[in-house]
């Protein structure tokens, strides 16, 4: 059986996906534009502003899709996130950006499949187990 990703759903004149990283959901709505990026009622750079060290972090993470497929400065993108912290927020919209350009055209499968960007990266923080320190680390053994 083949893995079956969700198509974005058209909402009006946008383009509807959702993307997940850890425990952040980003829903997201791509529609022609200038490029403008709005995460919860905020530009990208203010909300994430005071958590990355760096714009150009955010450059090469959340408009990588854009950059792939050479449409950068052509869509608007509005997000909403919840859950999670900020790099795992950041990357559920990147993702959501890559599912919803699917949506413009199918073309674009092809440089975001082989750039990674349609991936779901499943990787979750592992619950702390009862009689050990962490998740895995356990009390030191003493034989006598």
């Amino acid at each position: 059986m083949e893995a079956q990703t969700r198509l974005p759903k058209r909402v009006g004149d946008a383009f509807h996906a959702v993307g997940r990283r850890k425990r952040a959901t980003a829903r997201v709505y791509l529609r022609e534009g200038e490029g403008a990026i709005v995460v919860n009622g905020r530009s990208a750079e203010e909300y994430f502003a005071s958590y990355l060290e760096a714009p150009v972090h955010l450059e090469k993470t959340l408009k990588q899709p854009f950059y792939v497929t050479g449409t950068m400065g052509k869509y608007d993108v509005k997000a909403r996130v919840r859950g999670g912290g900020y790099t795992g927020q950041l990357e559920a919209v990147r993702l959501g950006i890559a599912r919803a350009l699917l949506g413009v055209t199918d073309e674009y499968r092809t440089p975001l499949k082989k750039s990674g960007l349609l991936t779901r990266d499943s990787r979750e923080v592992e619950r702390k187990k009862y009689a050990h320190r962490k998740a895995r680390k356990s009390e030191q053994y003493s034989k006598r």
